[in-house]
């Protein structure tokens, strides 16, 4: 199983030189190869004899003209602007797979990265060894185990990560305490609630900063393009939206590690985030909580312990759904938090009722639509128990 761990390095003033250095030749290297790529293809379509352009056929194009034409490009690492251009060859694959947009041009500021292949660097303790570099001081020791893969590099504000891959033969952790089948209801009032009651409120970082936010974003805009005073102020911003960004990850990894550890199968729903967003007035609070990521950390977490994730389908209704008897109202407005059922007179709580909703599919589709899940192994439905004509309960649910 392929893992990988974010690290922070510590370089000093010469290495965050170099490192920069080699996060601009990769991105040159990216961008050239896209530009050769489109005028290429542009010539296969007038000329059908010419070959198509490809990614191995640009490295060997990169090769032979970089020592006469960019030879600044041989200060670095030379898998610096190779795997650039794989990177780009991925991108296309999947465009022409329809899993991706067009490609588009790498940015300086905002794509500083850079990727090493396992046999161009070394790892001892908390220290990494990069080509033409040397030994650069991390700010941890590696956790995994097993065949070093690669390592990427890439920059966040002024400070620098490297994510390095690891290809472990067993990363199974303890099984879950087996605290029973859990549906977890998401919302931007509460992050989640739990079939149990609980509730888990995220950390809205970026409601809690959006004041300093501001108020940096408007010192920026009034600085002059091109100034030191303008660089100093874009850098002080992006470090407050690293910041934020950390919050954020930090609390989704709190939740979702509690959930694995306690539940062995979680019902959760599959959210239109995109559709979501759409929704100016709340967009902003849904971007928030993370609901994307918090879903990929349940994935893996769970199949780490042997768990089992089972996603419940966008249309169904649970918050419209009774737990008790089954009946289905035929609306329920957004402001309505609680609601009385007309068919068994239950009260409900619109949030705790639809988690209950997703436990009881949890835990009849864990075995009927997945199967048993093998020890260290997890297990991902798709649960789909509602109706054909059935209304959504506009499964937006934002609180």
């Amino acid at each position: 199983m392929l893992v990988a761990h974010l690290i922070r390095l510590a370089p000093n003033n010469v290495q965050r030189t170099y490192l920069a250095r080699a996060a601009g030749v990769a991105r040159f290297a990216y961008n050239w190869a896209l530009t050769e790529w489109g005028l290429q293809y542009a010539a296969f379509k007038v000329d059908p004899a010419l070959k198509q352009p490809n990614e191995a056929a640009l490295r060997r194009q990169l090769n032979s003209i970089k020592r006469a034409q960019f030879p600044w490009m041989l200060d670095v690492t030379k898998c610096a602007p190779q795997i650039a251009i794989m990177q780009l060859g991925h991108a296309f694959e999947n465009f022409f797979a329809r899993r991706a947009r067009y490609p588009t041009f790498r940015r300086k500021g905002i794509d500083d990265r850079f990727a090493i292949s396992n046999d161009q660097f070394e790892v001892d303790g908390r220290r990494i060894r990069i080509p033409k570099l040397g030994w650069v001081r991390m700010r941890e020791a590696l956790r995994f185990s097993g065949r070093i893969v690669s390592a990427s590099l890439s920059r966040k504000a002024d400070h620098w990560y490297v994510s390095i891959t690891v290809d472990c033969p067993d990363t199974s952790l303890s099984p879950a305490e087996n605290q029973g089948v859990v549906g977890v209801d998401l919302g931007i009032t509460h992050l989640a609630t739990l079939s149990t009651g609980e509730t888990v409120d995220g950390p809205k970082a970026l409601r809690r900063m959006l004041g300093r936010v501001r108020r940096l974003s408007r010192a920026l805009a009034r600085k002059v393009k091109g100034s030191s005073n303008r660089a100093k102020a874009k850098l002080t911003l992006a470090r407050l939206h690293e910041r934020v960004a950390s919050m954020r990850r930090n609390g989704l990894h709190q939740l979702t590690t509690n959930l694995t550890r306690r539940f062995h199968t979680i019902g959760i729903e599959d959210l239109n985030v995109s559709g979501m967003l759409r929704n100016h007035r709340l967009a902003r609070a849904i971007a928030d909580m993370g609901f994307g990521e918090l879903r990929r950390q349940l994935e893996y977490k769970a199949a780490r312990r042997g768990g089992r994730i089972v996603v419940v389908d966008r249309w169904y209704p649970s918050s419209k759904t009774c737990a008790c008897c089954g009946h289905v109202l035929d609306a329920l407005a957004l402001r309505e938090r609680r609601w009385t059922c007309p068919g068994c007179g239950e009260s409900h709580d619109r949030d705790v009722n639809a988690a209950v909703n997703m436990m009881h599919i949890a835990a009849s589709s864990a075995v009927t639509a997945c199967g048993g899940a093998g020890s260290g192994s997890a297990r991902k439905c798709k649960a789909k128990p509602a109706p054909a004509k059935q209304e959504s309960d506009s499964k937006v649910n934002y609180g």
